[in-house]
Parts: structure tokens; C-alpha cells; sequence
């Protein structure tokens, strides 16, 4: 990576990246770092897989100029954090625009727009009769700790979850002698393979993580979304259980349904699991032909199918859970956005999906915020519509 903003810690320049510094943060995602990292996602990680489609998507290039004249898209596309946006709609490449350091044959990480991977495939086996929404997760995982262990898997798709997990950026990652003790997002991170363990610690895999959650009441008491990229990572491993397939190969089928032009880069944990709560990276333009595949009821570009129709009509019906403020206006359900019209999904530090189905449209967008945590909810409610003025512009 090139010269790194170290703060006062003194370490040797193997796997720098990763190295947990006086602040608590990896360098890699220091606000500083961070623009790098998201560009490099795939340099940077230890581990993790490339995978390629074998059929790719043609996209017919036939710009609509007024896009690029809409506010909002002027406003998004004009900031330091901007990266890359594309937009397609009936395989018609319809706009895309970049930062000058950025461009349409690099992939970005595009964060938790990863959990959209373990919709499509839960879908699918719900499809088939492989998955039953109503039974605990302890059905399909008896291994499975206190954490998720009577919770429902539509409640674990819903983000409907009570356990010791945070989804809390900012919390230590140092490890807890109380097993009860809150789990924060950076103790996922050492799962995931993205920082270092504390010294002394031994690395661990991701199952390892959520199998060691605790929850004396899995039940929320409220409607609102109790956001945990560790239910992804459950959910992921129901899959493969319920399944009797490999996640990798459940992965693998959607990346070649999806026909993408590049490589889908997904980081894995210690064992080689992939980490489909957050470790994908594409292009802008492939993200928008990856988008298709909700469009199309998650049928691939040969027709196969690797997601469901049903399941994804059914998250835009009014269930899961209530988002809250400045997003109070989305519903989170079946491990996807949605306002009742479009589905999608918001990735950390500003990345975005959004999919219409019934005018088939995908629209892409990266950035790279570099607020400290990352985490400025009003940042996203702006790229959330700017997305939806332009879907409104193509369905006019």
C-alpha cells in the first residue's frame, strides 16, 4: 500500500494494513487510509477468493445526460467522497461516472451490499422446500450458541435478533474474560480477517465468532432493526447445512448468474469461509449487473435460477423491521433494504444498491467517507435519494 499513516505505534511493514494502532483502529481504516483500502480491498485482505463469470452480461452503452443534471446526483457525485456510480436499466448501461483516482475497471468494497449474496441464496433454498423460515436456527446449527439458538430464521433475516453482538464500529477489540460481555463490531473484524488479533490472541474463523454469542432472550421487544452483520454470517452457514453444498459453491453460482465483466472479490476468514456479511468488492458496472439479478426474480443471465421471486416480492410487502432515523422510511426484511417499491442494500462508508424490479433498473454507488467511525447516518439518508431521484427520472 505504499506510505501509511502509522499514528505512534512502531511496527514492521508485514501486513501494516492490519495493525491495530493507540486509536483502536486498523491502519487501513483510519480516515486517512481508508479511501486506499476501500480501492484496494483485494490487495489488502489476507485472504479470499476471485471469481469469474463464464457468461458476461453485455450492456448496451446508451447514456441519458439528464441523469448526471439531476441535484442530487450533481451534489453526490461532486464530493470528496465519491468514487463511482453506474446505472442500468434493461441491459442498457444508462450512466456512470467516476473520481478522477477511481475508474470502471476497479473494483471498490462494497461492504454490506455483501448480505444481499445470502439473500438470494436463502430464497432459493426456501424455494425448494430446503429451508423453513419458522425454525430456529439451532434446527439447522445445533452447535450454535445462546446467541441465535431459539431465534427464528426469519427473525436472523430481519435483523429481529437480542444477543451480545454490537454493531458498534467504535467498541474495543480487546477480548472479554465475560462471555456475556458485549461483542463489538472490531471483534468480528479479527473473524473476518480484516485486523490483526491482539497480541498474544490466536486468530479465530467467523463461526467460531457467532458461535460464541450469548443471549438470555433472543426476542426484541420492539419493531425497530437491530442492524448485526453477525446474522449474515448465520445465516450463511444455514445455507450451507441446508444446502448439503459448500458456501463457496453457493456463492460461486450466483457471481456466474450474475454475469459480471470482472472478478467478484470475496475476503475470507482463517478456514477459508467467505465473509458475505461485508467482504465482496466490484466494479460500479458490475455491481449494477449483480443488482439484475433481483430485477429478474433471481434468475441468472442462462436463466438458472439462484435467488427467488417470492422471497424478494415478499420484502417489499410491509414485513421485518422498522429502520430508524434518518432512514425511517425503510423497512430492513430478508437481508435486504426496501421502501416498499425498490430493494436494496447500504454499505459501510457510504456504498449503495438499488434495484426496481418492475422497471429493471440497478443503480451503483460508491464512496469512501472518511468521518472518523465512518458511520454518518445523514450521509446516507443523501445517497438513499439521491438513488430514488433517479429512478424516479427513468420511470417518468
Amino acid at each position: 500500500m505504499g506510505e501509511i499513516d502509522s499514528g505512534e505505534d512502531s511496527f514492521t511493514t508485514e501486513n501494516a494494513d492490519l495493525v491495530v494502532g493507540a486509536d483502536g483502529k486498523e491502519n487501513w481504516m483510519r480516515s486517512e487510509n481508508r479511501r486506499h483500502g476501500f480501492h484496494n480491498l483485494s490487495e489488502m485482505c489476507r485472504r479470499g477468493w476471485l471469481i469469474r463469470s463464464p457468461q458476461v452480461l453485455p450492456l448496451e452503452r446508451s447514456i441519458d445526460w439528464r441523469i448526471a443534471d439531476l441535484p442530487a446526483v450533481r451534489r453526490m457525485t461532486t464530493t470528496p467522497f465519491f468514487s463511482g456510480m453506474a446505472v442500468v436499466q434493461d441491459e442498457r448501461l444508462v450512466f456512470e461516472h467516476y473520481a478522477a483516482d477511481f475508474g470502471p475497471a476497479r473494483r471498490h468494497s462494497i461492504q454490506s451490499i455483501s448480505k444481499t449474496t445470502v439473500s438470494l441464496m436463502v430464497g432459493r433454498l426456501v424455494e425448494e422446500g430446503k429451508i423453513d423460515l419458522s425454525k430456529t436456527v439451532s434446527h439447522y446449527l445445533p452447535e450454535i450458541g445462546s446467541g441465535y439458538a431459539e431465534a427464528t430464521v426469519q427473525d436472523v433475516l430481519d435483523m429481529n435478533v437480542v444477543n451480545n453482538f454490537v454493531e458498534d464500529y467504535s467498541d474495543s477489540y480487546q477480548r472479554a474474560t465475560d462471555p456475556a460481555a458485549v461483542q463489538g463490531y472490531n471483534r468480528l473484524e479479527i473473524a473476518m480477517g480484516w485486523r490483526l488479533p491482539p497480541k498474544d490472541e490466536p486468530g479465530y474463523g467467523i463461526r467460531a465468532f457467532v458461535s460464541g454469542l450469548t443471549s438470555s432472550n433472543v426476542n426484541n421487544p420492539g419493531n425497530e432493526t437491530l442492524y448485526k452483520s453477525s446474522n449474515t454470517e448465520v445465516l450463511a452457514w444455514i445455507t450451507e447445512s441446508a444446502s448439503g453444498q459448500s458456501l463457496y459453491q453457493l456463492f460461486s453460482d450466483i457471481v456466474e448468474a450474475a454475469g459480471i465483466e470482472g472478478a467478484f472479490y470475496m475476503s475470507s476468514d482463517i478456514h477459508g469461509v467467505p465473509i458475505l456479511s461485508g467482504g465482496g468488492a466490484l466494479t460500479a458496472r458490475d455491481l449494477a449487473r449483480y443488482g439484475l439479478l433481483f430485477a429478474r426474480g433471481g434468475a441468472g443471465v442462462n436463466g438458472e435460477k439462484v435467488g427467488s421471486k417470492a422471497f424478494i416480492s415478499a420484502a417489499r410487502s410491509g414485513q421485518g423491521t422498522a429502520y430508524s432515523a434518518p432512514l425511517d422510511w425503510l423497512r430492513y426484511s430478508n437481508q435486504l433494504f426496501t421502501d416498499g417499491n425498490w430493494v436494496g442494500h447500504l454499505g459501510f462508508c457510504g456504498q449503495f444498491l438499488l434495484v426496481h424490479p418492475e422497471s429493471r433498473t440497478s443503480i451503483a454507488f460508491f464512496s469512501v467517507l472518511e468521518e472518523k467511525d465512518g458511520d454518518d447516518g445523514g450521509y446516507y439518508e443523501h445517497i438513499v435519494r439521491m438513488a430514488e431521484a433517479v429512478l424516479a427520472h427513468l420511470c417518468d
